[in-house]
Formats: C-alpha cells, structure tokens, sequence
C-alpha cells in the first residue's frame, strides 16, 4: 500500500482499494530456490556455475532463480541430507556418499548413475601433490609420501572424498607395481604414518598446509592445488603431477523425493542437466576440472592439465559397495592402521 500511495497518490482511494483487491487476490509468484550439497573444494567452481545457470533459466522460462551451495567434506555432507538436510541436488564428490544416500533415505533411486550421462559425472579429477617452493623433499611419486622425513597432509577419508581418493590413490599406485593387495596394504600404512594431522575436508587440509604451514606435501584434489597457486601465491609453492594417479569421478545426482515434494524437481533437473552444456563444461576446465566434453574447454584451460597415467580403483577393488566396505567402513583398513597407529 505505501508504494501505491507514492506511485499512485492522484488516482484517488478508489484505485488504491482496488489495487489492494488485485494483490489479494493474484499472489505474487515466489522465486523458486534450488539446495546444492557439495564438496568442499567446489565453492568457487559452483559460485560461477551457478551464476551462469541462474541466467540461462531466466532467458529460457521468465523465471528468476536461486541456487545456493553448502559445502563440507563429502562424507559428511552425505550425512545432513541422510539427517533430513532438503537437499534439490547432490555433487557430492565420491560415488559411495550418493549411494548411501540412496541406501539409507531412499530419497535417491538405486540406480541414480543411469539417470544422467557418463554414469552421472559431469566432469573428472586427479590427485596431484602440492610441496612447497623448489620440492626440497624431492618428491616425485607416491613412494617418496613414505620417507619418513615426509611429513603428509591429507584429510580423514571417514568424511572427505579427497581424503578417500587419497587413500585410494596410493594403495592403487602400491597395487599396480606387483598385484600383492598386502603390500599395498602396508604402503599405505607407511603414509599414513607421517600425517600429523586429519582435516575433516579437503579444503581443511589446504588451509593447514598452505596457511598453518605445516607438512612438506598436501596430496589434493588438481583444482584444490591450482587454487593455492592462486590465492596463496605460485611463488611459495609447486605442483607436482605423479607418473600414476587414480581416475577420479566426483558424482551428482536429483534427490528426486525432496524435489518432487517441494514441487523443484523441473528446475533442479535442468540444473543437473546444464552440468553437461557447453558453459558449464568450460568453467569446469576454467576451474581446473577435467570437463568430459574437453571440445567445449578453451585450449589454454586444458593445456594446465597435464597428461598423468590414470587408474580406475574399481579394476583393482571391485564395486563401490566392495571399496567403502573393505577400506572406509567401521572395521575396514583405515581403521585397522588407525588402531595400529597408522
């Protein structure tokens, strides 16, 4: 009613009453407002994915819209929406979080990897090693993270992917040098044995490498390490690519119950499928992401990704349900080298 006293003031009180009616009676439409739960790496990535998608939803429909983003360690993102977080989508950044997800709420179908392409994985990554200027523990491949004047930085696998792909990086490289599952088993408790400290995320660790200055090498996330460059300066730190790494695959998916209750599910399917599109595919690569469709990248993007021998750790360990149960759940390896003293 003010506004229309301002606006109108001339017309008289007829009008205003009559506006008063119109607004009762035709209820302005609400912005319709999208929940993201991702991983912690991803904020600046998803800050422009989710710029760019705002504006492409309001060329294509009229409608204005909101994505907003929570981001912890992937594991125990995975757990608020298991908790009853109202979740639309999740990019979360290993596929065992999803399927928990889908285990334990049913909010997610079983077989939610078939629901988009590439077994729901819009774009991969890699585990590089991020030391500090001129590498003065020379290090150059996993096996140098066991010397014991190497100090590690890596975040705890019960709730960080990276922390996992870490994990799963080094007993892939230890596996693939002669199949013996034992000794790769005892690799990874000669690492584990020279981290100080576990962040419960990825960027946790990244702060405690690169701010607190503590360890001699962070195994992280490529686009994690490439940030440091950026905001801590390229001139105190390296990256260093490995000869192997593993082939990691960050997963999204609908939380098609949440969605369709909240009436969501179109706008949040198009958030997911715009994952795919050309824009989005080339800010995955701007951010140092491995865009799927690297044709939709620019050149220089992809020139800072180097060409590393990668892994699938399901060659070696089988399903997701077979890897989170023989390293990650309670009993698994990473507790046993927990309780041994790692």
């Amino acid at each position: 009613m003010k506004n229309g006293a301002v606006r109108k003031r001339a017309f008289g009180l007829s009008m205003l009453v009559g506006a008063s009616l119109l607004t009762c009676l035709v209820p302005a439409r609400a912005e319709t407002a999208l929940l993201n739960v991702s991983y912690d790496p991803t904020r600046e990535l998803y800050r422009d994915i989710n710029t760019v998608f705002a504006e492409e939803w309001k060329a294509k429909t009229g409608e204005a819209i909101t994505v907003r983003a929570s981001h912890g360690g992937s594991g125990a993102q995975a757990r608020t929406v298991i908790d009853g977080v109202d979740a639309d989508v999740v990019t979360l950044g290993i596929p065992s979080d999803i399927d928990a997800i889908a285990k334990l709420t049913h909010k997610i179908p079983d077989d939610w990897r078939t629901k988009l392409p590439n077994e729901a994985t819009p774009y991969t990554s890699t585990v590089v090693f991020l030391v500090r200027k001129g590498n003065p523990k020379g290090v150059k491949d996993w096996a140098d993270l066991t010397k014991p004047d190497v100090k590690v930085i890596t975040p705890n696998p019960k709730t960080s992917a990276g922390g996992r792909w870490n994990f799963l990086a080094a007993w892939g490289y230890a596996y693939g040098q002669d199949k013996d599952a034992a000794k790769a088993d005892a690799f990874v408790g000669q690492i584990y044995k020279n981290v100080p400290v576990l962040d419960t995320g990825a960027r946790g660790s990244t702060v405690t490498f690169a701010q607190r200055g503590l360890g001699d090498v962070l195994p992280t996330w490529e686009n994690e390490a490439y940030l440091v460059l950026q905001e801590f300066g390229a001139e105190k730190f390296d990256i260093v690519s490995p000869p192997t790494s593993i082939y990691a695959e960050p997963p999204v998916a609908l939380v098609a119950a949440n969605t369709e209750r909240k009436g969501t599910t179109k706008a949040a399917q198009a958030y997911l499928d715009f994952l795919y599109s050309d824009r989005a595919q080339a800010i995955f690569a701007k951010h140092h992401y491995r865009p799927i469709r690297r044709e939709a990248a620019a050149p220089a993007d992809l020139a800072q990704l180097p060409e590393i021998k990668l892994f699938k750790i399901e060659e070696y360990q089988g399903s997701w349900d077979e890897i989170q149960k023989r390293n990650f759940d309670a009993g698994g390896l990473f507790d046993r080298l927990s309780r041994a003293g790692r």
